[in-house]
């Protein structure tokens, strides 16, 4: 039996990185992990303890117990913003980095060939989702794109403990491949609520009749600001002082 574990999770893939030739392929190799790393150290979370696997021009992580998730979704990604506008500055348009990055938090445990758990697969869809990949391609100023899960915008922004505003991010409905949830997607720089997202959002993503599965949520999700939750009942139910519906 394997190791029960909630852990915080950071994903990040470069936009272009097959179309580059190989000097940049190295060099946007090496500004990946140094970028990170140095937004690890401005906002305090140990790299060093990071576990990591790396393909190219993507990198999957897995943070420490007790890592800080406003620290990841906060400062970190403001200092790896920064860091990406100043090693794109002077550099032509095709060599410019520009990162996609997923944040989640849920069940991840140590296996043979890495993590296993929900969590590492599903921060996989977020990063990986046309939605995210519209969002970057929508503002081509923007050298970021950022995806966070139901329950990192739920617990994290959406109750203040960072000083990005909800508003700044824009609820997406993804469906790719197993998985079917939500996203909360910002750019930094734009109102990504005015960005055009194509057929990506809402609800297109799938193709034709994939509507079902895009609403469908995961029973383990949070319920999200502004949902009504409301639970039906067929013939006579004896609860006196009970309450069955929760709307806001």
């Amino acid at each position: 039996m394997g190791t029960f574990g909630r852990r915080l999770l950071l994903a990040v893939d470069a936009k272009g990185y097959g179309g580059v030739d190989v000097v940049t392929q190295r060099e946007w190799q090496e500004a990946i992990r140094r970028l990170l790393e140095e937004a690890a150290g401005a906002a305090g979370l140990a790299w060093d303890q990071w576990a990591t696997q790396v393909g190219g021009d993507s990198v999957f992580a897995v943070l420490p117990q007790g890592a800080s998730e406003p620290a990841l979704v906060d400062p970190f990604m403001r200092q790896l913003e920064s860091g990406l506008r100043i090693f794109n500055r002077n550099r032509r348009d095709e060599a410019r980095l520009r990162l996609r990055a997923a944040v989640h938090f849920g069940t991840a445990s140590p296996a043979a060939n890495g993590f296993e758990g929900r969590a590492p697969v599903e921060i996989g869809r977020l990063l990986d989702s046309r939605v995210l990949k519209a969002a970057l391609a929508a503002a081509p100023d923007a050298p970021l794109a950022l995806a966070v899960s139901a329950t990192v915008f739920n617990d994290v922004i959406g109750e203040a403990y960072t000083t990005i505003r909800p508003q700044e991010f824009r609820e997406a409905r993804i469906a790719e491949k197993e998985y079917a949830g939500r996203a909360w997607i910002r750019v930094p720089g734009y109102d990504v609520n005015a960005l055009d997202l194509g057929d990506a959002e809402p609800g297109a993503q799938g193709g034709a009749g994939s509507a079902a599965a895009i609403d469908a949520r995961p029973t383990s999700a949070p319920t999200a600001p502004g949902d009504t939750v409301v639970q039906e009942f067929n013939g006579t139910v004896h609860a006196q002082g009970a309450v069955f519906g929760i709307s806001k």
